[in-house]
C-alpha cells in the first residue's frame, strides 16, 4: 500500500474484533451460568440452556441430540447425584466457541469423584448448540461404584 510506504498514516479500519471480543465474553458468560447451574442438580433448568436441536455429546458414549433428549441424558446422571461442584481450570473463548478445563467434584450416596474433562461448547445466539465433552469414562465409572 502506497500509503504504508510512505510513511503516512494508515486509514482507520473497522474494529470487527471488538465484535468478536463482546460475542466471546457473552459467549463464556453462558459457559460459566451453566457450569454453576449443575450444582443445582435441575435437569429442565440444564436443558434450557440448548437450542431446540442442541447436541450433548459426552465423547465415549453416543451424543444426545435435541433439547428433550439432552433433558433426559442429564437427568440420568444428576438422579444418582447427592451434589456437584465444578471447578474451572481453565476457560478459552473465541467467537462461538468456549473451551473449559475443569474438575467435576461430584457426590454420590457414599461414592464421589474427582474428574478431570474438557468440554468443547459452540454456541448460537446465547445457547449451547453442541457441547462435546472428554474424559476417562473408566475413572467416573470407579469412582461412582459403576463398574
Amino acid at each position: 500500500m502506497a500509503s504504508y510506504c510512505t510513511g503516512l498514516p494508515l486509514p482507520p479500519q473497522k474494529d470487527t474484533n471488538m465484535k468478536l471480543s463482546n460475542k466471546a465474553e457473552h459467549n463464556e458468560d453462558v459457559v460459566r451460568n451453566f457450569v454453576a447451574a449443575w450444582s443445582r442438580l435441575d435437569a429442565e433448568e440444564l436443558a434450557n440452556y440448548f437450542t431446540d436441536n442442541g447436541v450433548y455429546h459426552n465423547i465415549p458414549l453416543a451424543p444426545a441430540r435435541g433439547r428433550d433428549n439432552v433433558e433426559k441424558l442429564i437427568s440420568s446422571f444428576v438422579s444418582t447425584w447427592t451434589g456437584t461442584t465444578w471447578e474451572i481450570v481453565n476457560l478459552v473463548a473465541s467467537d462461538n466457541v468456549v473451551i473449559v478445563e475443569r474438575i467435576d467434584h461430584t457426590r454420590g450416596v457414599g461414592k464421589s469423584v474427582d474428574l478431570p474433562i474438557v468440554g468443547v461448547f459452540e454456541l448460537e445466539d446465547g445457547k449451547i448448540k453442541h457441547w462435546r465433552e472428554y474424559f476417562d469414562l473408566a475413572a467416573y465409572e470407579h469412582g461412582m461404584g459403576k463398574d
